[in-house]
């Protein structure tokens, strides 16, 4: 569900959304807990501002160090598009970075003052290449074994 200003969006995932959706997940949360972020996932929780009328439900979205009203990272998985500009409700409801999943790639977008400005890698995250991330969103292997290889990359990178 997305709404900008009186235009209302509601979309309906498919198979291959909530799979990419949930790896990328998987693979974020494990990058957490490995390198010892502290963090509250909060999903698809519905965010709105009723000054700024705008509100959407990000795909993943996550707060560093302590529970917030608004996620500090929001992850979008774009399999269709729609009519209405994501970052234009993330920049009303002030989330400081969004990543989006498309075409078999992320991109990285970070709040400075009040416009996005695409960016090469996480400012919350700066150890986590999303190019890494994005080849291993892209296996062909079982989710288990994506997992257990992504987190023997992330200790052979920090050792």
């Amino acid at each position: 569900m997305k709404y900008l200003e009186g235009t209302l969006e509601i979309m309906s995932p498919s198979r291959r959304h909530e799979f990419n959706k949930k790896i990328i997940a998987l693979l974020v949360e494990a990058h957490f807990l490995e390198i010892g972020i502290d963090f509250y996932p909060l999903g698809s929780t519905t965010f709105r501002k009723q000054t700024a009328a705008r509100g959407i439900e990000p795909n993943e979205c996550y707060c560093f160090n302590s529970e917030k009203s608004i996620p500090d990272l929001a992850i979008e998985v774009v399999v269709t598009s729609g009519g209405i500009d994501d970052l234009v409700i993330y920049q009303g409801l002030e989330v400081p970075e969004v990543w989006f999943w498309q075409n078999h790639q992320f991109s990285l977008y970070y709040l400075r003052g009040n416009k996005y400005e695409s960016i090469s890698k996480s400012e919350f995250l700066p150890n986590l290449d999303s190019n890494v991330l994005a080849s291993f969103v892209m296996s062909d292997e079982k989710p288990r074994e994506i997992i257990l290889k992504f987190l023997q990359h992330i200790r052979k990178s920090n050792s």
